[in-house]
């Protein structure tokens, strides 16, 4: 790992044996942004260095992914799609899920495979985790070009409610970047985490409207639903916006948009807490 840059930027500031408030603490991350640029940059490098197909592969997962489910849940199980076309219903919900997957896959682990950096010199340990979230932003990006390919073939356009796209992600990157915190900095002392990550994603999927449509869930219980899995909503708002080109619903939105900000602050604050164990437990 070319650390020379990385090393020569991070240690200019030294280590500090106080944990600092909030407010110090993003002033801090901002201050580092050339680092988090650097390392964003070179993972997604990194990634797909010495692939055949590259940055296609980004495409293959949720692409795969959409046949499989179009198959075996929309044609042979009979699944209910909301009357939209399968492969359209679960694209629209495998983009912000593969998000999640893919960041949690190298966010959880980041810490402990950049033991070098971590161990050797200083920066906001919470820029190895956001790297991952935004290199993820990559895959998001090729992915949703395909959906746009997708959306040809079926001759749907695009609606004015795109414009909710945005504090969709805003919502989906906020509960990402929170989950994948609290993991990364769990995986530090208990390497459990990183092989449970697969099962944990996996049942996670099938608690996640992303097979079946979100009125499958007893009304009885969507708003506890909702508010313990934002996910949930970002997902039913990309199919409402994408698939069917109506406006998400906005007390649903607000409710995970909520709860991902809860996350995100609790996760952060955990992280901050746990950071000055790192160098010595890693």
């Amino acid at each position: 790992m070319g650390e020379g840059p990385i090393s020569q930027h991070a240690s200019s500031v030294p280590e500090i044996t106080a944990q600092p408030n909030l407010r110090a603490s993003l002033a801090e991350l901002r201050s580092f942004r050339e680092l988090l640029w650097t390392l964003t940059v070179r993972e997604v490098k990194v990634r797909y260095n010495q692939t055949f197909l590259g940055v296609a592969w980004a495409i293959a997962q949720p692409l795969a992914l959409m046949l499989a489910f179009t198959v075996f849940f929309g044609k042979f199980a009979g699944v209910s799609s909301d009357g939209h076309p399968y492969p359209l219903f679960s694209y629209a919900a495998l983009l912000p899920w593969t998000f999640l997957t893919t960041s949690l896959a190298f966010g959880v682990p980041s810490l402990v495979t950049n033991t070098a950096l971590v161990t050797k010199v200083y920066f906001p340990r919470e820029i190895l985790p956001l790297a991952s979230v935004l290199s993820a932003g990559v895959d998001f990006a090729a992915a949703a070009a395909v959906y746009a390919v997708l959306m040809a073939l079926y001759r749907v356009a695009p609606t004015p409610a795109f414009a909710y796209l945005a504090p969709l992600l805003l919502v989906q990157v906020v509960f990402t970047l929170g989950v994948t915190l609290v993991l990364a900095a769990l995986n530090v002392s208990y390497r459990d985490v990183r092989y449970a990550l697969p099962l944990i994603t996996q049942v996670w999927l099938y608690a996640t409207p992303v097979i079946y449509p979100l009125s499958a869930v007893p009304e009885t219980i969507r708003t506890a639903y909702l508010a313990v899995n934002p996910m949930a909503a970002v997902i039913e708002g990309y199919r409402r916006v994408l698939v069917a080109g109506t406006p998400p619903d906005l007390r649903m939105l607000a409710l995970s948009g909520v709860s991902a900000v809860v996350v995100l602050a609790a996760g952060y604050a955990y992280f901050k807490r746990a950071e000055r164990s790192f160098a010595d437990i890693i």
